[in-house]
């Protein structure tokens, strides 16, 4: 495997906390969601992973549309990641809708799910979270 590229963020003080990346770019409080008894306000891990992953998602849906000939320029992704008690356990699952317009539902699911096998989220989190792929 050859690395193309590495972010580096430090977190400090967890849930309460702050992250900060090595660029800049990132500088965020982050703050558990009220949700889950926190103050919000700020940022959780569970915003930052859904963005990380419908964008990454969205892009895996283009490298696939561009080899079967489909036009996905105005697609959308949404992802929903959620923090789930499991027993005396936490666990995450997740729900990702595919909307691609002007192109008929099996057709954006049969992408979807191709989108899905080999976006690197969906790929590193198969068979550890519960995701389900649904083209809208």
């Amino acid at each position: 495997m050859k690395k193309l590229y590495t972010a580096e963020v430090t977190a400090t003080g967890g849930r309460d906390g702050h992250v900060k990346s090595t660029d800049g770019m990132i500088d965020w409080d982050m703050r558990k969601p009220r949700e889950m008894d926190g103050q919000g306000g700020g940022y959780n891990p569970e915003q930052l992973f859904a963005a990380a992953w419908s964008s990454c998602y969205l892009g895996a849906l283009g490298a696939v549309a561009a080899n079967e000939g489909a036009d996905v320029s105005e697609a959308e992704v949404t992802v929903r990641v959620s923090f789930n008690k499991e027993g005396n356990a936490f666990a995450l699952s997740a729900e990702i809708d595919v909307h691609i317009p002007n192109i008929h539902i099996e057709e954006a699911q049969k992408l979807a799910q191709k989108a899905n096998k080999v976006c690197p989220y969906s790929k590193a989190t198969a068979g550890n979270i519960e995701a389900n792929v649904v083209a809208l």
